[in-house]
C-alpha cells in the first residue's frame, strides 16, 4: 500500500517538475513531440490524483495512526487539494494545444502548490512512523 502511494507521489512530482521546465521554452502548443509529453504527464498525474485520500486514508486505517481524527482531517485537506488540482489539471488536458503559457498558469495554482505541501508534509509523517516502527527499513 505504502508503494501505491510512493507511485502517486512520485508521478505528481515528476509531472510538475516537467511542467516546470515547459513553461520556460516558449512553446504556442503545436509541437506535436513536447505537447504530446507534456500530455502524458498530465494524465499520469490526474491518475495519481484520482482517489488519492482514499489511498492514504487506507494506510492511515491499516497502520492504525493516533490520533485518527487529526489523521483524518488533514486527509479531507489532501482530498479538496486534490479534487481542486485534479479539475485544474483535467482542465487543461481538455484543450486542443497545451502551451507553455497555460502550463506556467497551471504551476503557479495555487491548489496544485497546496497539494504539493501536502503530499511532502505526509509523506514525511508517514516515513517517520514507519522509521520509528521498524528501524530496519531505513538501513
Amino acid at each position: 500500500m505504502l508503494a501505491a502511494i510512493e507511485d502517486r507521489c512520485d508521478a505528481i512530482e515528476e509531472c510538475y517538475e516537467f511542467m516546470l521546465g515547459y513553461a520556460g521554452k516558449g512553446l504556442s502548443g503545436e509541437e506535436s513531440g513536447e505537447s504530446s509529453e507534456v500530455r502524458r504527464h498530465l494524465q499520469e498525474a490526474a491518475q495519481a490524483l484520482n482517489g488519492l485520500a482514499h489511498v492514504l486514508s487506507d494506510v492511515v486505517e491499516r497502520q492504525r495512526l493516533e490520533p485518527g481524527s487529526k489523521y483524518r482531517a488533514f486527509l479531507a485537506v489532501i482530498d479538496r487539494d486534490a479534487r481542486d488540482s485534479l479539475a485544474a489539471v483535467e482542465l487543461v488536458l481538455a484543450q486542443q494545444a497545451i502551451s507553455s503559457q497555460l502550463i506556467d498558469n497551471l504551476n503557479a495554482s495555487i491548489h496544485l502548490r497546496a497539494l504539493l505541501t501536502d503530499l511532502f508534509l505526509i509523506d514525511e509523517i508517514l516515513g517517520a512512523h514507519i522509521r520509528h516502527q521498524d528501524p530496519l527499513l531505513t538501513s
